[in-house]
């Protein structure tokens, strides 16, 4: 299994097909953007005619390249596409194609199924067609302008292109780091659950994601993820939950999407965790990138720890609704809280709220000694805390949010497999705030620590963690 993806996830050899002469195309564009990106394969641009394409010697089909191609990126008008692929005899491993006006419209079904009988004939696997690619920071492959170079744990099925680029901007600003992704559009060979199989076979990835609108190999798709056991977390953000998303998922990539019942009880049998929003994909992906499950003892009790009263009083409302548990310290956390003698105005029950001027005791280090007893009296499964940035602005150097970050990790450390640690750094959107805002997710980040912008988006991501937690403890994990 590993093996037959690498030329699609590590290709040594790219064929493009559709760069014009003239340097304009949507192909042209594919061809600079994986150079930018520091693709060191060989690039064989595909024309009838022109002698080179951007510099780079052209070919004027996919049986004439000097070497056979790992993966060929073919973006020119549907009815074409079918004879090309024929001329590939065996020279071809991956096709991929963005282009449109196949299944996912009446009058192209049938040229959907001339150009799959095409890819078999040819001895090649087809992406697609109507989709944007791949996106593999290991093989320095991708679609997008703005692509992370890091190689991370997250393996993403996309079966929307517009989605997937969302993805990977969005995740790049929330700390996602990918191990690939792949947009498979309208699915007319290789399927989610070929990825799926992948993924779950390759060491890189640790988490995957999905953007599903429909599984024409629901059961294979489904024993896949039952005999995997939950042993990685998947995600599933499914399109066409409502009888009006089926129709929009019918339009766009031209399959029915299937009961939402059918995804409910795939979720409760296989261990895979179901999200509603493209806010909630990122933040889940992101808690099991940085948070390692701990099934022996599956998360419930919440310690909330921050400034802001009324934010606290809400997130616990959210929590409990969410099956998260913030309730009141017992005793002897309570006791070795209040010995701590902080200042009027701090609240020791759970939630515990400091206010500004309690965080700057001690240059920011009096938050190593409350969150000591947190955790030493407390024993909370997680403990999210919360900073409104808002509140520090003006008045607090920039180093006392460093220190209570780093006071944080200390005791994380201090108490191994304890208790999970997120943050959550809240402003208001004021631009000068917002860039100490992202300094302060990027040294987070770098110490392993989940970042989210609202209590309510770790909130969501720390249930999901619970239901995989809950699962696999179910199953003896």
């Amino acid at each position: 299994m590993l093996e037959k993806f690498v030329p699609l996830f590590m290709p040594k050899t790219v064929a493009v097909v559709g760069a014009s002469a003239k340097g304009t195309a949507l192909p042209n564009v594919f061809i600079r953007r994986i150079r930018e990106y520091g693709f060191s394969g060989d690039i064989y641009p595909i024309h009838p005619t022109a002698p080179t394409i951007d510099g780079i010697p052209a070919y004027p089909n996919l049986a004439a390249t000097p070497k056979p191609v790992d993966y060929a990126y073919i973006a020119v008008s549907g009815a074409q596409i079918p004879d090309m692929l024929k001329v590939a005899a065996g020279r071809v491993r991956y096709a991929q194609v963005i282009s449109s006006g196949f299944g996912e419209v009446d009058e192209g079904k049938d040229l959907q199924s001339r150009l799959l009988a095409a890819a078999r004939e040819g001895g090649m696997r087809l992406i697609g067609p109507n989709c944007l690619g791949v996106y593999s920071p290991r093989g320095r492959i991708t679609f997008t302008e703005i692509s992370p170079t890091e190689v991370g744990h997250v393996g993403v099925i996309s079966q929307s292109g517009g989605l997937g680029t969302d993805i990977i901007r969005r995740g790049l600003a929330r700390g996602v780091k990918f191990s690939g992704l792949v947009t498979v559009g309208n699915c007319a060979d290789i399927a989610p659950s070929d990825l799926l199989e992948f993924y779950l076979a390759d060491d890189q990835t640790k988490v995957i994601g999905f953007y599903i609108e429909t599984a024409k190999d629901g059961r294979r798709l489904f024993e896949l993820l039952r005999e995997a056991k939950a042993k990685k977390p998947v995600v599933i953000l499914k399109g066409g939950r409502t009888g009006q998303g089926l129709a929009a998922a019918a339009s766009h990539t031209g399959s029915l999407a299937g009961d939402e019942r059918a995804w409910v009880a795939l979720s409760r049998q296989t261990g895979c965790v179901l999200v509603d929003t493209l806010d909630q994909f990122i933040d889940t992906l992101l808690v099991f990138q940085a948070l390692t499950p701990q099934p022996q003892h599956p998360t419930r009790r919440v310690a909330l720890f921050g400034n802001g009263g009324g934010t606290s009083v809400l997130a616990t409302d959210g929590y409990a609704r969410l099956g998260l548990d913030v309730t009141p310290f017992a005793q002897p956390a309570l006791d070795a809280l209040a010995a701590l003698k902080l200042p009027p105005g701090t609240s020791i029950t759970n939630p515990v709220d400091c206010p500004v001027s309690t965080l700057q005791q001690e240059n920011g280090s009096v938050a190593e000694k409350i969150l000591d007893e947190i955790y030493s009296k407390g024993k909370p499964e997680a403990v999210v805390m919360h900073l409104n940035m808002s509140a520090f602005a003006g008045r607090t150097p920039p180093e006392v949010i460093e220190n209570v970050l780093q006071a944080a990790l200390r005791v994380q450390a201090k108490y191994p497999g304890q208790a999970h640690f997120l943050l959550v750094l809240r402003s208001d959107g004021e631009p000068e705030l917002e860039v100490r805002k992202r300094k302060f997710r990027d040294s987070a980040l770098a110490l392993g620590i989940p970042v989210y912008d609202e209590m309510s988006n770790a909130g969501h991501a720390l249930a999901a963690l619970q239901a995989h937690e809950r699962f696999v403890h179910t199953r003896g994990g």
